[in-house]
């Protein structure tokens, strides 16, 4: 079994059924050819099973066949924009974008976090977590998959997006499509 098909059946089994099952590639072949990269599959996995989710009332994921205002591409846009705004790349520890190196953001939290992909260096590269603070400011590398990221955030331990005081009895989550 590879690491991330464990990983994402870990994240199904704390986060209990899913019903959104998508399985058409189109939005995500769309998403993918404007932004020049291809998520990793651990994340488009999680994403597809869920679809666009608010997990235990903080973290937003998004999909990118969700509606307008929960959209991946579409907040992905909008995001780029605002951390490629002057006053806010200090925020950040490489720039925002889908080059090598760069941090794409793909997830968002109501406590004022930014969870993003940093691109691999190389295509043989793992994909990292990056989780960006904006009250603090600060950013943490966490060195690790999307998947293993969320795994860890669902399980309660520190991944930068605190979760035990919004989810103290078990991980949940509500469909925002």
């Amino acid at each position: 079994m590879r690491v991330f098909d464990r990983v994402t059946a870990e994240i199904r089994a704390l986060l209990g059924p899913h019903e959104f099952n998508w399985t058409d590639p189109a939005p995500w072949i769309e998403v993918e050819r404007e932004f020049g990269i291809e998520f990793p599959a651990d994340f488009r996995e999680v994403v597809d099973a869920y679809g666009s989710v608010e997990i235990n009332g903080q973290l937003y994921l998004e999909h990118p066949a969700g509606h307008l205002l929960h959209n991946l591409g579409e907040s992905i846009r909008g995001d780029l924009e605002l951390f490629r705004e002057e006053d806010m790349v200090e925020y950040l520890p490489s720039p925002a974008g889908a080059n090598p190196g760069e941090l794409m953001p793909v997830a968002s939290a109501k406590t004022g976090e930014w969870v993003f992909l940093r691109v691999p260096d190389t295509p043989s590269s793992p994909w990292r977590v990056v989780v960006v603070e904006l009250d603090s400011p600060a950013w943490t590398l966490h060195e690790m998959t999307f998947g293993e990221w969320l795994l860890a955030y669902l399980r309660g331990e520190d991944v930068t997006v605190w979760s035990r005081n919004h989810a103290p009895d078990r991980p949940f989550f509500e469909s925002l499509n």
